[in-house]
């Protein structure tokens, strides 16, 4: 054994110790001796009265460890020791390398009391705030604090002994299990979202971090499971997830079938689907960044379109037909729905558009709408045609034979001769009326608005009704426009004769930014216009202001009468 003195030489090395099988200190360095303020190393002085209640076979080589020593006056101070191990001539011996533990300069920092504390400190911070369980080596629950029995619904005692089977919600696979155990099984920690089934039969999520424990030999010897509950998080995201699938069917629905383009706020494209590509024929490279206005076919006036931005820059959704050009030249109509989607100060960031082709049947009505017109002027030409004949031919001979009639009675006076006047002045006046009624000549002749004054009048005068007439049209309109007008204007009086139980009405046309507006008011009994029946006068009203690409409006209220609204284009 050297004494201190002769180990002075060392004091600038590690402090070292070297210890026989037995635990008796076989030499000690300088640094050692300062460390431990000892003088001199009495002959087979033991390393448990320098490092108590150390127990050197447990210690694993190489592996690091925190304990205290105790000096010559019997202070206690910790320290970090390392132990490697060798054989000297057939005898084994261990070398431990100590370091003071400078973070704590005093032994009040490793008094027991103290220690437990902290440690007592950290469990009352661990059960206020997370789920706590401990367990054994084989998965076996040997402590629980109050939140774990609170959300599992199980008492302690149902729980200490179980392992975390009596928990299993069924939801993880085994797979999931056998990772999570050869994880902490290897001395690694485990961090996951578990879900767990509680005594009640509810389901609750939790967080997880599980800690192995480990012995000197580095095996798990325990585990420690922190776990937070997550269960309205979690609901959440699949709620969200749910959500997000939900909107992934209806856009891939979408995609399927519809047109559909978004546009930002400036009306540039920032997404085109296949479809769009497909009708348009232009490539998504040539869409993305253009406006629409690359798929204009100038079929709509500016007005259109001023109309349509007005509404959805407005945040209001937008439904309407428009025609576009495909890039090859060809032409294509579209069903469209525009979608505003709004910021927090509800204003337009971006638009949808959802079109629907409907050039197939936009074709069809246009046919119908030809058919219908030449209908509407064949019918109007033979009106013409019998107007005329009646008025020139049984008129005229009606006219002849009052004549006669006439020229009798002057001659004869006889009962018989002026009932046959009479008779035959009242059959002139219904001939005149009914040829009237098939086609005033005054419409071919003067136009629109002498035929209506005339109408009016006769109306007057016929059946007893005051109708106010108020125009501003400055101009003579297509044929075809004036005769739907008048016919409006006809079938619209004559409702309110037979319906309307009113003696006053009015025809008000005005002339405005390219639409004629003609309306037809009366303040009689009016109707409900949910049971409005499609008569054959309404029919005929609605099929004339179609064939001239005209809207027919007809707005009416029990008591406060109604209104009829026609607008064509000049």
């Amino acid at each position: 054994m050297k004494s201190p003195e002769r180990n002075n030489q060392l004091n600038e090395g590690e402090a070292t110790i070297v210890v026989d099988s037995k635990g008796i200190i076989q030499s000690i360095s300088g640094q050692a001796c300062q460390l431990f303020q000892l003088d001199n190393v009495e002959s087979g002085m033991l390393l448990t009265q320098v490092i108590p209640n150390l127990d050197i076979s447990t210690i694993h080589p190489g592996n690091v460890i925190q304990h205290y020593g105790r000096d010559a006056n019997g202070d206690q101070f910790p320290l970090f020791l390392r132990k490697n191990q060798f054989t000297l001539n057939g005898n084994e011996f261990e070398l431990l390398t100590l370091h003071k533990n400078t973070n704590n300069h005093s032994m009040t920092d490793m008094e027991p009391q103290k220690i437990v504390k902290e440690m007592l400190d950290i469990k009352y911070a661990l059960d206020e705030s997370t789920i706590v369980a401990i367990t054994d080596q084989t998965g076996k629950i040997k402590y629980v604090n109050d939140k774990f029995c609170q959300i599992s619904k199980y008492t302690k005692e149902e729980l200490i002994g179980e392992d975390h089977r009596i928990i299993n919600s069924g939801h993880h696979s085994k797979e999931f299990i056998r990772n999570l155990w050869r994880t902490i099984a290897n001395g690694k920690i485990w961090r996951g979202e578990i879900k767990n089934k509680a005594k009640d039969g509810t389901y609750y999520w939790v967080d997880t971090t599980i800690v192995p424990f480990l012995n000197d030999q580095g095996k798990p010897h325990q585990y420690l499971a922190i776990r937070n509950e997550i269960t309205e998080h979690k609901r959440v995201v699949e709620e969200l997830e749910k959500s997000m699938q939900e909107l992934v069917d209806l856009k891939l629905a979408l995609d399927e079938s519809s047109i559909v383009a978004i546009t930002d706020k400036r009306g540039r494209i920032t997404y085109a689907n296949d479809r769009f590509v497909q009708i348009s024929k232009f490539s998504r490279e040539e869409l993305i960044g253009n406006t629409h206005a690359i798929i204009n076919s100038g079929y709509h006036p500016r007005s259109f379109f001023k109309d349509l931005w007005k509404t959805i820059g407005t945040g209001n959704v937008w439904k309407g037909e428009i025609r576009n050009k495909a890039k090859d030249g060809t032409y294509y109509w579209v069903d469209t729905t525009i979608v505003p989607f709004l910021d927090e100060k509800r204003k337009p960031y971006q638009y949808l558009a959802i079109r629907s082709e409907v050039t197939k049947r936009k074709r069809v009505e246009e046919e119908l709408k030809h058919t219908l017109t030449r209908i509407i002027n064949v019918q109007e030409e033979q009106r013409k045609k019998l107007s005329r004949e009646i008025h020139d031919g049984i008129g005229q001979n009606l006219y002849s034979h009052l004549i006669t009639i006439n020229r009798l009675s002057a001659e004869l006076d006889h009962p018989l001769v002026e009932q046959m006047l009479e008779e035959t002045t009242d059959l002139i006046q219904e001939v005149r009326d009914f040829s009237w009624e098939l086609r005033p000549s005054v419409l071919d002749d003067l136009g629109l608005i002498p035929a209506i004054r005339s109408f009016l009048k006769r109306f007057s005068e016929n059946y007893h009704i005051d109708v106010l007439f108020d125009c501003s049209l400055t101009q003579r309109l297509h044929n075809n426009t004036e005769i739907t007008i008048y016919r409006i204007i006809q079938e619209s009086l004559t409702n309110v004769r037979k319906y309307a139980k009113t003696d006053q009405a009015s025809v008000v046309i005005r002339e405005m930014e390219g639409i004629v507006r003609v309306t037809i008011e009366d303040k009689g009994i009016g109707f409900d216009e949910d049971k409005l029946d499609s008569g054959v006068g309404l029919i005929s009203m609605e099929e004339r202001a179609r064939s001239v690409d005209g809207e027919l409006q007809i707005k009416s209220t029990p008591g406060k009468g109604t209104y009829v609204i026609l607008e064509v284009p000049l």
